[in-house]
């Protein structure tokens, strides 16, 4: 079982516009750029990237996508920060 996972996302606040981002994505939208212009986490200023994090160190419902869900997908995730959409980018 993976250990570690890297992955980009973009946080906003409602699900309306992160089904828009996930739109974007899906018709060749660059996920560094929407996250820049929309992201309301600092990550966003990087494109979203948040490097290398291990198994339970992120919220559980963003932690079962970044070790469960099917990488390289935008994956749409609620949490009590918001709407995350979320691309895991590998496993470990």
């Amino acid at each position: 079982m993976a250990r570690t996972a890297s992955a980009l996302h973009i946080l906003v606040k409602d699900k309306e516009l992160a089904e828009e981002i996930i739109a974007k994505l899906k018709k060749g939208a660059h996920f560094d750029v929407l996250a820049k212009k929309h992201s309301t986490c600092p990550s966003g200023k990087k494109g979203g990237d948040l490097g290398e994090f291990r198994k339970g160190q992120m919220v559980p419902a963003f932690d079962k996508v970044c070790f469960n869900g099917e990488l390289l997908t935008p994956h749409l995730v609620k949490t009590k920060f918001g709407w995350h959409v979320v691309k895991v980018l590998y496993r470990n």
